[in-house]
């Protein structure tokens, strides 16, 4: 790679990159008339005439653009360039036991950098939450990609139970569930949809377990010592994406 592209990733890598999803269509130039974007730029950012910034849809398509005028009310953008999408490998879902805390926020921030296009909380029995607020989850993920450079939102849905996961995906999604054991992984086609199982903070039950390899999942070791259920969703996840 020359100097010359090397500096130029670097430069789009430090411009602020925005999601405008179906508020605006990417066009060569167009007028911004959104207030909430007008009042970010305006007052959180303070950009004015000739900075770049890059618009993305959510849905691979990413746009440099320079800022011709801005004003409290309206903005006038100039096409750059369009920009080569970054989208995940691999379709990964991570179905996860609702974690204490901050845990599931940590979760959904560092799943998304890594790819997982959709993220399924479940309830277990040993779970430590029996609440999941789905939009301050989509607000991560949202801002999240919008730092990393995703070029996608992943998908977040409402909470589940263990039987839904067998009877909702089962039959789409080829579905691993981190436990310790003797047994040995089969082959996954990197290809395949792949449904990644963490359980909660103290482990699923026996019974949970079976009834999810009873169900066809597989059993997905992540080594001999015990991780923290955050920490193993992680580690999980980082292994096909």
């Amino acid at each position: 790679m020359s100097s010359r592209v090397r500096i130029k990733i670097d430069y789009i890598m430090k411009i602020h990159r925005f999601y405008i999803g179906g508020k605006i269509d990417l066009k060569h130039d167009f007028w911004v008339h959104d207030r909430a974007l007008l009042w970010q730029w305006g007052r959180v950012f303070r950009f004015v005439a000739g900075q770049e910034i890059v618009l993305f849809d959510g849905k691979g398509n990413d746009r440099l653009y320079k800022i011709g005028e801005i004003s409290p009310k309206e903005a006038h953008l100039l096409l750059v360039t369009e920009l080569e999408p970054k989208i995940p490998k691999a379709h990964v879902y991570l179905f996860w036991s609702l974690l204490s805390g901050d845990k599931n926020d940590l979760v959904i921030q560092k799943c998304t950098e890594l790819g997982v296009t959709n993220f399924v909380p479940i309830f277990s029995a040993r779970s430590a939450k029996t609440k999941f607020n789905i939009a301050k989850a989509e607000k991560i993920a949202l801002e999240t990609s919008e730092r990393c450079g995703r070029s996608t939102i992943p998908h977040i849905r409402r909470p589940i139970d263990i039987q839904e996961v067998l009877s909702e995906y089962g039959d789409q999604v080829n579905l691993l569930v981190c436990h310790q054991s003797h047994s040995e992984l089969t082959e996954v086609k990197k290809d395949s949809k792949l449904g990644i199982i963490v359980g909660p903070e103290d482990g699923f039950m026996d019974g949970e377990v079976t009834t999810l390899i009873s169900g066809g999942a597989k059993v997905l070791e992540l080594g001999e010592l015990t991780l923290h259920a955050e920490t193993a969703a992680i580690v999980a996840a980082s292994k096909f994406l």
